[in-house]
């Protein structure tokens, strides 16, 4: 018998194959049959009209940062709302363990770094989840029966260093001891079904006490010894951010990425690639690493998102705006001393010749202020501005741009929500990103989702990328963007029969209406542990998802089951050749 029947759904496969009419019955957690409407004789439990709605395997997430939240929001959500089923976490060399068991004082640098560097809640971190793990076998034993997504995790290189080094990870080299001891801590976490090594070497990335984090004082000679071990275990990855990551590679870069690829023999995934026709020489020279890595051996992908992700700034909290050179010393004074400094004129002057400097780099979109939207606001002489330019406000008031925006925010003692209007919404960056994704070296994601909670909403990347191909842009068919967003990622990771609809593979799937498809505002809730905020996205025209063959959400209304997999690498996971 089966469990349920799916009767006249449009099948989109997930392999780019054109979508067809069938029924889809699903038994034990499995696809058990793909059939012609009305031809299935196999009685189910339950069944459900499907006719005129869209059926796509559940999308998978390559990038995200869910290693916490799975702890105290088994679903991941929103991600699980827009359709997403498998999650890819532990990225960007952070990871809740291993912890040292015998310096507990190292769970408390964890949490204070991912709440520095992730934009985490820390009271979240600190109540909602149990850190009653020392290994990462234990990590995963911990998340193991109690989530609804599918997740697996990289082994971040940042908790690596601090197991075996301690405080010395930051700022030191390990000795030949060290280096084998954390090479057998990898080893063991591979072995537990760790899907390889994250780690980053950005300058953006720096912990709770504004300190490198650790991954990024480690030499080419330790980030090679961990890539050849990762090529040690089956169905393994290796998950790398540097600071050419943001705009443009270095040559040292790009060698480096090389040689992490080819000493793995595995694909080495980097997040993310921006796409802007003003700077129509970023994409080439960030795919040339994908270029020179095939002559060598090697495989890098690059992760790129298919829509827009708007991302709030503020003046009083740690924003991207802290991260152009120079600002972070302002703005991370006392808030009383914070604004006297920013209505210092030539205090302003500087900060804006710094962040037009080329050493802002990919930062300088953000000086454009006349270009930012006013967001909430929390005091009377600020009423009435909420959603409009800052430019219409600051030529009403005869001011500068920055000068206008910085007596909004201090009127609000710097608490006023900002929204940075996009630079790369024109015609000819839709045009360069369509081209861009139907490279062989780059992939869709990016979202970051269970990151930076209360100031972007990258989780619902699937259904407005959806929706812009089916009613939007069009820049993509259905099949297409499905595959994208299914195939291509389960093919990268290597998962084992997942990815796409056919007969015998996992019953991860999501069944939604073409013509309604899409993601709604991003807009600020308090749900978190500690009541902490985070930004939330409600799924429009998403009518259910399966994980696993169980019903896991419908009408973007959680069912309360937890029929998720922690995936573990060799078990759930392939080997993926760079050949």
């Amino acid at each position: 018998m089966l469990d349920h029947l799916i009767q006249g759904a449009t099948v989109v496969d997930g392999t780019g194959a054109p979508a067809y009419v069938a029924d889809v019955g699903i038994r034990a957690g499995r696809i058990a049959v793909i059939a012609e409407p009305g031809t299935v004789s196999e009685p189910a439990r339950s069944r459900e009209d499907a006719s005129g709605l869209v059926l796509a395997p559940g999308f998978v997430d390559p990038h995200t940062h869910y290693d916490a939240q799975l702890f105290w929001d088994p679903y991941a959500t929103p991600s699980l709302n827009h359709g997403v089923t498998t999650v890819a976490g532990g990225n960007c060399g952070f990871t809740l363990a291993p912890l040292n068991p015998e310096r507990p004082e190292d769970a408390d640098y964890t949490r204070r770094m991912m709440s520095k560097v992730e934009g985490m809640s820390l009271v979240a971190l600190e109540e909602g989840a149990p850190w009653s793990w020392h290994s990462f076998g234990e990590y995963l034993d911990a998340l193991d029966g109690r989530i609804a997504v599918n997740a697996g995790f990289m082994v971040g290189h940042c908790a690596l260093r601090r197991y075996v080094m301690g405080a010395d990870a930051v700022g030191g080299q390990p000795t030949p001891e060290q280096l084998d001891a954390m090479l057998a801590l990898f080893h063991e976490a591979m072995d537990a079904g760790a899907w390889g090594l994250s780690t980053t070497q950005s300058s953006t990335h720096s912990d709770g006490d504004g300190r490198p984090v650790a991954s990024r004082h480690a030499l080419p000679a330790e980030l090679l010894a961990l890539s050849k071990a990762v090529g040690e275990h089956e169905g393994t990855q290796i998950e790398a951010i540097v600071a050419g990551c943001l705009d443009q590679f270095s040559d040292d870069e790009i060698e480096l990425f090389v040689e992490m690829s080819a000493a793995a023999g595995r694909p080495l995934n980097w997040n993310v690639l921006t796409i802007d026709a003003a700077v129509p020489e970023r994409v080439p020279r960030q795919l040339t690493a994908s270029e020179r890595a095939r002559k060598s051996g090697g495989r890098i992908v690059a992760l790129t998102m298919p829509i827009l992700t708007p991302m709030n700034m503020s003046l009083g909290t740690f924003c991207a705006l802290n991260l152009i050179p120079g600002w972070g010393e302002v703005l991370g004074l006392p808030v009383d001393e914070r604004i006297a400094k920013l209505r210092d004129p030539d205090v302003r002057a500087e900060m804006l010749r710094r962040a037009d400097s080329k050493e802002a780099g990919v930062f300088r979109r953000l000086a454009n202020f006349g270009r930012y939207v006013i967001g909430d606001t929390y005091s009377e002489a600020n009423e009435g501005l909420t959603g409009r330019v800052v430019k219409d406000i600051a030529a009403e008031r005869g001011q500068e741009a920055f000068e206008c925006l910085v007596e909004i925010c201090a009127n609000d003692r710097l608490r006023t929500v900002l929204w940075p209007m996009p630079t790369d919404n024109d015609p000819d960056s839709w045009a360069l990103r369509a081209e861009t994704w139907n490279h062989e070296d780059v992939m869709l994601g990016g979202s970051d989702a269970g990151a930076h909670l209360d100031r972007m909403c990258g989780a619902p990347y699937t259904t407005r990328f959806l929706g812009d191909c089916l009613r939007g842009r069009k820049l993509l068919g259905l099949e297409a963007a499905v595959k994208m967003l299914t195939d291509d990622p389960a093919q990268l990771f290597g998962l084992r029969e997942r990815g796409r609809i056919e007969e015998g593979w996992h019953a991860d799937l999501v069944l939604f209406d073409p013509e309604a498809i899409d993601a709604g505002k991003a807009t600020l809730v308090h749900d978190l542990p500690g009541d902490s905020p985070r930004l939330d996205s409600k799924a429009i025209g998403v009518t259910a998802v399966w994980v696993n063959g169980v019903e896991a959400m419908r009408g973007d209304v959680v069912s309360g089951a937890v029929p998720g997999k922690v995936l573990r690498s060799g078990r759930d996971t392939r080997t993926v050749s760079t050949k």
